[in-house]
């Protein structure tokens, strides 16, 4: 009987051991669940700053205001501009500048207008109350409004036959119908691309640039 009763009996050494690891698994099974339980309820740093689906929703950028520019007017505007045509008018021995009036559809350019003034100039008048001593073969080469003035430049035609009556009223007349638009111009005066300095065989004097007050000044009719 006492044989059997000490093998059914465990060793107090091997007790204690059992017990030992057994309150040793529990702990550590515990601790797990803990820890396990604590990551659950804890949220994570990126978790927390992260807002409501609404807020995460990125705010519409709301499109540039467009300005509707007004179409700009490219096209010429043709206009009339009323122009003098200065012919010559004999009164005796006398002989005087008179003007004639003109209107040249343009697109507003200076140059356009003044070539047409002139070439209608060249052209000669077509009454004959009025004459011209500019030689009608005389052909406008070029005209150019400038900062310094009206740059006019004639064919070698303009130069040719005459006295120098003859002279001083053909110069009045492209002067004068030069700054039919602005009477204060100043006018630069060539013939085949070369200042014009001399006028005519009696060799008039010219000095450049031209105004109305040296016209009148210089070579009075």
């Amino acid at each position: 009987m006492e044989d059997q009763r000490s093998r059914r009996q465990l060793p107090l050494g091997i007790t204690a051991g059992l017990s030992a690891l057994v309150l040793a698994t529990g702990s550590a099974v515990a601790w797990w669940g803990w820890q396990a339980a604590h990551k659950t309820a804890t949220p994570t740093a990126i978790e927390q700053t992260q807002g409501s689906p609404e807020q995460q929703k990125a705010s519409p950028i709301a499109p540039a205001p467009t300005t509707t520019q007004p179409p700009s007017n490219t096209a010429p505007v043709s206009q009339a501009k009323p122009l003098q045509i200065y012919w010559l008018q004999t009164s005796g021995s006398a002989i005087a500048l008179r003007s004639s009036p003109a209107t040249i559809k343009t697109d507003g350019s200076q140059n356009v207008v003044l070539t047409a003034a002139i070439d209608e100039l060249l052209a000669g008048p077509k009454t004959a109350a009025v004459t011209t001593t500019i030689p009608p073969e005389t052909k406008l080469r070029s005209l150019a409004v400038k900062n310094d003035g009206i740059h006019i430049d004639l064919s070698k035609d303009f130069t040719q036959g005459g006295g120098s009556t003859s002279m001083t009223g053909r110069l009045g007349q492209v002067l004068y119908t030069a700054t039919s638009l602005n009477p204060g111009a100043k006018v630069w005066l060539s013939v085949e691309g070369k200042p014009l300095e001399t006028l005519g065989g009696e060799g008039l004097m010219l000095d450049q640039p031209l105004t109305r007050e040296s016209f009148k000044r210089d070579f009075p009719l």
